[in-house]
């Protein structure tokens, strides 16, 4: 369900929007909310990562020499996930995406409803983040859905 109304959001959003995401600014679009829910020292990071309506995070890679990659658990409001050459796909509560390392992609709201989903960093050997371009504001103007 798409939902426009931040308040009307928080009821359905169970793990909690968190602080402004301002460590990784550079890397979004719009305005990202961060709630870790497990301490990254305990060997799985999980974290509750809330979009405002058009926020979306820029193309970017899980690289592991080993194991790694992403999840993603849709918890509330809509988005969308795109793999680079491939079509972008529809986020709803209960869609889980699994994201293999090595893949190119984003993910984030729609443009008029607030999103959030629970990620998982699945461990591995050598994990890091590679940060690529933003969506294209006139790609990203074209999903539909």
């Amino acid at each position: 369900m798409r939902i426009k109304d931040q308040t009307q959001f928080e009821q359905q959003n169970v793990f909690g929007t968190g602080p402004s995401n301002n460590a990784y600014t550079q890397y979004f679009v719009g305005q990202s909310f961060l709630n870790p829910l497990t301490d990254p020292k305990c060997g799985l990071f999980l974290a509750n990562v809330t979009f405002e309506p058009g926020c979306r995070n820029n193309w970017h890679i899980h690289h592991a020499a080993q194991g790694g990659g992403q999840i993603l658990i849709c918890t509330a409001g809509e988005g969308w996930y795109q793999e680079e050459g491939k079509p972008a796909v529809s986020l709803v509560p209960g869609t889980v995406i699994t994201i293999p390392p090595e893949v190119k992609h984003w993910h984030g709201a729609k443009a008029d409803s607030w999103f959030s989903h629970i990620a998982i960093e699945v461990p591995g050997e050598n994990c890091r983040n590679e940060w690529c371009e933003p969506v294209n504001d006139d790609e990203y103007a074209k999903l539909q859905g």
